[in-house]
């Protein structure tokens, strides 16, 4: 514990990290360090995050994964300078504020094993996503929106329960990999064809979906997929 006090008496301190801590709770003054640009707090038994987090406007990088959070504050879309990556995964969330959605520099985002009962809207909100992974959120349907995600080069949507894809995925002109893995997929939209980069499309542990006649032309042209 010695080493986390000595880091709370720094003022100076762009990084912080309490990955597994034990913490149980984010201690206070931790929303008195302003000028932290990462900060760590995965796998420390969290159920809540105070809305000060808010406070830090600096933050680039922050890790609630592994937790055991049912939500997270509004206040977490005031990180406008959050660009480099959050994760959210492994937690209990069911939703996402909408306040989230103000994060349009945010490049990587992890929501994965989680709870959501429906899409978290304030996703396609992020517009400058390069990666996004949602597996095992127990996902039915992606919304059309989801094709503002223009700049997305990675789109995990693995062990989830999608049988259908919005047409709005052929928005998706710079997608390199799309991961559907363990989906009950019964039609695929032919759009993915017409994905111009798309180097990867897995669809292992589909068993739900007859081959669509356009696989051959992706593979043709360089995509591996894999089936």
């Amino acid at each position: 514990m010695s080493d986390i006090v000595s880091r709370a008496d720094d003022p100076s301190a762009a990084h912080l990290s309490l990955w597994k801590k034990g913490l149980g709770r984010i201690p206070d003054w931790v929303w008195q360090k302003t000028g932290l640009e990462t900060l760590v707090l995965a796998e420390n038994d969290l159920s809540e995050v105070s809305d000060r987090i808010g406070k830090l406007k600096r933050l680039r990088m922050l890790d609630l994964g592994h937790n055991k959070l049912t939500n997270v504050p509004d206040t977490l879309g005031d990180l406008e300078a959050l660009t480099d990556f959050l994760y959210l995964q492994d937690n209990r969330l069911a939703a996402l504020p909408s306040s989230l959605d103000r994060l349009t520099k945010l490049r990587y985002v992890n929501i994965s094993e989680n709870v959501f009962e429906a899409w978290p809207g304030s996703i396609c909100g992020m517009s400058s996503l390069i990666e996004l992974k949602a597996s095992g959120i127990g996902l039915t349907s992606l919304p059309e929106s989801v094709g503002r995600l223009t700049r997305l080069r990675e789109l995990n949507l693995r062990n989830n329960k999608l049988t259908l894809l919005p047409e709005s995925i052929g928005a998706l002109q710079e997608l390199r990999q799309l991961d559907l893995r363990s989906n009950p997929l019964t039609q695929l939209p032919a759009a993915i064809a017409e994905l111009p980069r798309l180097e990867k499309l897995d669809l292992r542990w589909v068993t739900t979906l007859a081959p669509p006649a356009w696989l051959d032309t992706l593979e043709a042209r360089g995509c591996a997929v894999y089936w």
